[in-house]
């Protein structure tokens, strides 16, 4: 079973790495690395659900995670500005554009509730510490702002994967039907992410015709 293969697979990292790699898994999908919190924080929920770990342990090192790794991209671009950034990018496979993306929706709405809101949009919650840095956002804000959002989006996370973990009987009864929705998830992300390069490399050719 598919389904069962991977929860099985991201669990026993998780246990194995304990609270401290949970932590650390959270502090790169923070920054530039390609480290999703929704392949995190719901396995994160099936060991509260076990009662392995505690719900309260677990989110506090997650969204501290969180706030590091926001923290350290924060310094990135506060002290050392976007050359900086797109030299230390090109090793953790940071997408140029996304970054110019975030960058023009930050100064377009650069605020702590932009920051805030920022931590439930896809991308840019991953990248929107480096312009709030680089735009020399003052901390306490940026840390307000920051902790408060990565908070309430792990724990909504935690929260799915705990209430799956009770229904997991259901899982297993409907288990066809969930490794073919697993399967169809997969082959739409590969082939968005295939058009999406497509598109960049085309633009990207336009703009050096100009």
């Amino acid at each position: 079973m598919l389904t069962e293969a991977i929860s099985h697979f991201a669990i026993t990292v998780l246990e194995t790495t304990g609270y401290a790699g949970a932590a650390l898994l959270m502090a790169l999908e923070s920054m530039i690395a390609p480290v999703p919190s929704e392949a995190v924080m719901p396995f994160v929920g099936f060991l509260v659900a076990d009662g392995k770990w505690g719900m309260f342990e677990a989110l506090l090192v997650t969204s501290a995670g969180s706030f590091f790794g926001s923290y350290i991209s924060y310094l990135m671009g506060y002290y050392g500005g976007r050359p900086f950034v797109l030299k230390v990018g090109k090793y953790l496979l940071l997408d140029v554009h996304d970054l110019e993306m975030t960058e023009r929706f930050f100064q377009r709405k650069g605020s702590s509730w932009t920051l805030f809101a920022s931590r439930f949009i896809p991308v840019v919650r991953h990248l929107v510490s480096i312009p709030a840095g680089i735009g020399k956002m003052r901390f306490w804000p940026f840390a307000i702002a920051t902790t408060a959002g990565a908070t309430l989006w792990n724990g909504f996370l935690l929260y799915c994967g705990f209430k799956l973990r009770e229904n997991w009987e259901m899982v297993h009864a409907y288990r066809h039907q969930f490794d073919g929705l697993i399967v169809g998830m997969l082959a739409l992300t590969i082939a968005w992410y295939v058009w999406y390069k497509l598109k960049r490399r085309r633009a990207m050719r336009a703009e050096s015709a100009e």
